[in-house]
């Protein structure tokens, strides 16, 4: 586990929900429905993710509708919350 990541994650609701919301494949869209925040909100948080290893983007040429999953790291952390 790394206790690091697992902080970033559990400061912040925002963050939190967005990691459980991603127990399958997702669209920002999808993910700002679920857990009731802009989808530019779901956006930047996705990008933060996708830098530290906790998200990775499944149709990254894609302009419109990109399909984000969780890593391994990130699943690692979805069972710990």
């Amino acid at each position: 586990m790394n206790w690091e990541l697992y902080s970033f994650v559990i400061r912040s609701e925002q963050r939190k929900n967005i990691v459980m919301a991603l127990e399958k494949p997702k669209t920002p869209t999808q993910i700002s429905k679920d857990v009731k925040l802009s989808t530019s909100h779901v956006s930047r948080t996705l990008s933060q993710f996708i830098d530290k290893g906790i998200v990775t983007c499944l149709t990254p040429k894609e302009k419109v509708g990109k399909v984000y999953e969780l890593t391994d790291i990130g699943k690692e952390l979805l069972e710990s919350l």
